[in-house]
């Protein structure tokens, strides 16, 4: 028997009970509603990925364990998408690891790079995994909230460089950036680089939207700037980007030193994942370019149609630069509390979002903002969106 006199959970993660996602996707389930809250298509990437994923099955490849960094085809086939893309060349021996999707990448990196004290600033509001891997690894999070500007949400340099005191250890870093869209430009780019080198900081980058940006936003590594790739951690996955979120093949890239630190604590994380999934994600990886750019016009055609049809709803709507979410205000509907909104909505319209204000430590900051997932099939938004329009009668 433990003693009733101790909290079970540990304090580091007492903050931290059922995420916000599995209360709303419940939801869904119990009121029939359309599920635009969690971020998972509800269509499979490319047929030919699938059919590699099965060829590697009945050929053997991957069914006992996998390399602990790995499988040689994989880290190479990371290589080369990021010299192909972005012009970052690696060495797919040293300077890649593969992990159990991006949400690993992320822990492992924290709990490898991260003292107890030490403090990580990341830009509010943020992945909901972030703060809770920040804690694990002992970590004082430090907020840098994106604030709407003109339509969008925008980074303050100066609030961000402000921020960093003598116990900054790491910039945690997400572009395109969940949940607002908001695609970091060049100019902003270049100068996290330069404060990062300036205060000799560790990166962190979360670009898992990589190939998700729209109109003109262009989506730069921060590794390819001056200074930058020795203190780098660049994660990505094929979840988002091929549509196969459960296959949890994530990556990192970085020079060896760091790759070496993040792999110390991943191989008692996981230790090694999705084996015969690792061989279909290294041929996803060498489709053509024609895939990629057919892959985010398709989604930004999703984006068009839900943006407008929450904007002719009544929600004010920032329309984003990247990933597969829109952030909406609900005070033109004359509401002001996302939780209560959302909690209501699956009765009220038959459609279920998240509430921004899981994102923020400051909570009043994200409390009217609700975001919707387009990662779904144009019909489900276009019922989707009749049903909200309900909401002003």
């Amino acid at each position: 028997m433990t003693s009733s006199a101790r909290p079970l959970l540990n304090r580091r993660l007492a903050e931290f009970g059922t995420t916000v996602f599995a209360e709303m996707s419940a939801l869904a389930v119990k009121t029939g509603a359309i599920n635009l809250g969690q971020g998972f298509p509800d269509t499979d990437g490319p047929e030919e990925i699938r059919e590699a994923a099965v060829r590697a099955l009945r050929d053997g490849r991957g069914n006992q364990y996998p390399p602990g960094p790995g499988v040689p085809e994989l880290r190479a086939a990371v290589t080369a998408h990021q010299e192909r893309r972005y012009g970052l060349s690696y060495d797919p021996d040293t300077e890649v690891l593969v992990t159990a999707g991006a949400t690993e990448a992320i822990a492992a990196s924290l709990l490898a790079l991260v003292e107890p004290g030490d403090e990580v600033i990341a830009l509010e509001p943020y992945y909901d995994s972030y703060a809770a891997c920040v804690a694990m690894a002992g970590g004082t999070r430090v907020p840098v909230t994106l604030r709407p500007h003109e339509g969008t949400f925008r980074l303050d340099l100066d609030e961000l460089r402000d921020a960093v005191t003598d116990r900054t250890r790491l910039l945690l870093l997400n572009t395109p950036h969940n949940p607002t869209g908001t695609v970091l430009t060049r100019a902003e780019l270049a100068a996290i680089a330069e404060l990062a080198v300036e205060r000799d900081l560790l990166v962190v980058t979360d670009e898992v939207y990589e190939h998700l940006v729209f109109d003109a936003a262009e989506h730069i590594p921060l590794a390819s700037f001056p200074g930058m790739r020795e203190r780098t951690v660049t994660i990505s996955s094929a979840g988002k980007t091929f549509s196969f979120t459960g296959w949890k093949v994530g990556w990192i890239t970085a020079p060896p030193a760091l790759v070496t630190a993040v792999r110390s604590a991943k191989q008692y994380l996981t230790y090694v994942s999705a084996g015969p999934f690792q061989y279909a994600v290294a041929e996803a990886l060498a489709l053509p370019d024609s895939h990629f750019a057919g892959f985010r016009a398709d989604m930004e055609a999703r984006r068009d149609v839900l943006a407008a049809g929450l904007a002719e709803a009544g929600f004010g709507v920032y329309r984003p630069a990247g990933t597969y979410f829109v952030t909406t205000d609900i005070r033109p509907l004359g509401e002001s509390d996302g939780f209560a909104f959302c909690r209501d909505l699956p009765e009220r319209a038959g459609v279920v979002a998240i509430p921004n204000a899981v994102f923020y430590d400051h909570r009043e900051a994200g409390a009217p903002f609700v975001r919707f997932a387009f990662c779904k099939r144009t019909a489900v938004l276009e019922e989707a969106v009749r049903r909200l329009k309900t909401l002003g009668g």
